[in-house]
């Protein structure tokens, strides 16, 4: 029984930041490995599982918008939590008014893309229940199926949300706007694949019921080519770098 699954998801908008271009944002050309795991995290996700993309299609035509935004640019500290909920005081919150910063972004617009995906078990299994491919793949499918998710799937940021999204049986590489496929093989030249975590997911103090996960993490990168549109990263996922 094979647990792939294909997948086409459109949007208004995107943004897979260039990790070198982090403060004023630039988004690749063309999603990352990583940010469509994350989305379909978004859709069903449970430590015994993790996904793996093979396969990325571009249909529409890559154009790029420049936009300003509103962020805040503190975070909130860890410690200032960690005080309030002891009764010690603290204040965790950020003002926006105070901490607001306007920023300019150039990011996709009008986005289609196919994603073909299989998931794998991690062996991290619920004591109190059987893990098994079988139901992960039976949950998935009903998901997808029926477009359910419990948080919002996004294109690179939160911003920015999926329209729509649609199981499918095959691609039709038909739909793939003639401005892709005049590119030809276009070397998009080191991108980031994910964020690998040092913990793999596992809490590191071996508690599952008060977990302590570790911070550290690595970024890998891949080269990829698009060749008509298609990105087998499942051919270039042998590249990784980090």
């Amino acid at each position: 029984m094979s647990y792939g699954f294909k997948i086409i998801v459109e949007g208004d908008y995107a943004c897979f930041t260039r990790p070198e271009l982090k403060v004023e944002r630039v988004s690749y050309d063309v999603p990352t490995p990583g940010a469509m795991e994350g989305l379909l995290k978004s859709v069903y996700w449970k430590p015994a599982i993790r996904y793996v993309i093979d396969q990325i299609i571009v249909f529409h035509e890559i154009d790029f918008a420049n936009i300003r935004r509103n962020e805040v640019k503190d975070k909130v500290l860890y410690s200032a939590v960690k005080s309030q909920m002891n009764g010690n005081g603290g204040d965790p919150c950020i003002y926006a008014s105070e901490s607001r910063s306007q920023r300019a972004a150039m990011v996709l617009k009008n986005v289609r893309y196919g994603i073909a995906f299989h998931f794998e078990l991690t062996g991290m299994k619920n004591e109190k229940q059987d893990e098994c491919e079988e139901k992960h793949y039976s949950i998935l499918k009903r998901r997808l199926e029926k477009g359910q998710w419990f948080r919002m799937p996004c294109l690179g940021c939160c911003e920015f949300p999926v329209k729509r999204m649609e199981l499918v049986e095959e691609f039709d590489l038909g739909q793939i706007s003639p401005a892709i496929i005049s590119m030809g093989d276009v070397d998009l030249g080191f991108m980031n694949y994910k964020v690998k975590f040092a913990d793999g997911g596992r809490p590191i103090n071996g508690d599952w019921e008060n977990p302590k996960f570790s911070d550290r993490a690595v970024t890998a990168y891949y080269r990829p080519h698009m060749i008509n549109g298609v990105i087998d990263v499942k051919k270039y996922r042998e590249e990784l770098r980090c």
